[in-house]
């Protein structure tokens, strides 16, 4: 526990000793396991309930300041519940029967890619290229295809339910084969196949969490569904975040002073609208605009509004699209992870003879300072744009979000 508890803390603390600690026994820790570091003063109360915490379950840490932490250690004690209660009901390949029976399709619109899966049919990644006069190129790929009708009820056989860390949560899933995609030049023409892992998420609507390459032409979908949840074994457990509590020692400052300074760099960025930097900087105003713009000191301010907003029209958009997607947590711990907003009717595009539009991705993103942000502008298609926003103050307000996206933000 010492050794993972140094390379816990490395980053913070950077050289750090254990010096003493008379844990023993331990479970085996693997990173499916949160911790969180909580820097209380001298005189704090231990949780009630929850993890145990024992006097004597300690370290002692030094950072390369030699400012010295005595951090107490949770007792991660390992707890099983309900798994194996008689189920009787139906097979998760049963429970996603409708799904299958109804055609329908999920999308994932990336910086180039836009992934489509239509569910117990096929798996589809394709871009479009608008060309002048209206002419529009498609440039795809079949990364799999349901073959086999039976697929299905032969995985019902599986006696053991499969899991794996899906975002840091131990999560179950339910696993459909799809094979016979378009062939792999890189693999001598063998098919690209993909392994599409529903998951239970109670209020999904059959959202893409991710699409990943594991090996060369070789892909996993994640796919988050409610019609999952009715099965007991496919209900994932929230793993708790377990704080390890770091007290300074005589001589030295509540929080390491390299933190501190740290956080205080960091606050500098969060400068209301967002603004990107770089030769043309990107000025994001949530509910108003998206404006690019470069100064000079000769010709004065350059700006180019690349979208503005219109709550009917991103509504529409947002019918089509996917509006938001989900992270793995629950026991009011933050759920939706990203809001895609549509902004259109910017200035018109000397390129393509029609108005820019932006899609505004919102991404909670954790950071030790609360006030970090990062901004990124992408150009996937002539004049249209993807703004990416990714700061801890966002996640505040993303649960809010509607089946369309639309935030409830205070004024």
């Amino acid at each position: 526990m010492v050794g993972l508890l140094m390379v816990f803390l490395g980053g913070l603390l950077e050289v750090c000793s254990g010096v003493s600690t008379n844990r023993g026994g331990y479970p085996s820790f693997t990173d499916e396991i949160p911790f969180k570091i909580t820097w209380p003063g001298a005189e704090f109360t231990l949780p009630a309930s929850g993890v145990l915490y024992k006097e004597d379950d300690f370290v002692i840490m030094t950072t390369t300041e030699k400012e010295k932490y005595k951090c107490l250690l949770p007792s991660l004690v390992s707890g099983d519940e309900d798994d194996d209660k008689e189920y009787s009901g139906p097979s998760p390949g049963e429970l996603l029967e409708p799904l299958f029976k109804r055609s329908s399709c999920s999308y994932r619109i990336e910086s180039y890619w836009t992934y489509e899966v239509c569910h117990g049919k096929h798996i589809r990644q394709y871009h479009e290229e608008k060309e002048t006069g209206q002419k529009i190129s498609v440039q795809e790929y079949f990364l799999g295809n349901m073959a086999q009708k039976n697929k299905v009820e032969e995985a019902e056989h599986v006696k053991s339910v499969p899991s794996k860390n899906i975002e840091g949560q131990l999560t179950p899933y339910f696993s459909l084969e799809m094979g016979n995609g378009t062939p792999c030049v890189l693999k001598q023409n063998e098919a690209r196949s993909t392994s599409v892992l529903y998951v239970c998420h109670p209020e999904a609507k059959h959202e893409i969490l991710s699409v990943a390459e594991v090996t060369t032409c070789e892909y996993e979908v994640v796919v988050l569904t409610p019609l999952l949840c009715a099965h007991p074994k496919y209900r994932f457990k929230s793993s708790p975040v377990n704080a390890i509590f770091c007290q300074a020692l005589a001589g030295s400052p509540l929080r390491p002073l390299r933190l501190a300074q740290l956080d205080k760099e960091q606050e500098e960025q969060l400068k209301p609208p967002f603004s990107g930097v770089g030769w043309w900087k990107y000025e994001f105003c949530y509910g108003k605009h998206v404006h690019q713009y470069h100064e000079d000191k000769e010709q004065g301010k350059n700006t180019v509004v690349v979208g503005n907003w219109n709550a009917m029209e991103h509504t529409e958009w947002a019918k089509k699209n996917v509006a938001r997607s989900y992270q793995l947590k629950e026991d009011g711990v933050q759920k939706v992870k990203l809001v895609s907003h549509f902004y259109g009717h910017g200035d018109m595009c000397d390129l393509t003879g029609k108005p820019r539009q932006v899609i505004v991705k919102l991404k909670c993103k954790e950071s030790e300072s609360p006030h970090a942000v990062t901004v990124y502008m992408l150009e996937p298609q002539t004049c249209q744009y993807i703004l990416g926003v990714e700061s801890p103050v966002i996640c505040r307000i993303l649960d809010t979000a509607d089946e369309h996206g639309l935030l409830s933000i205070s004024s």
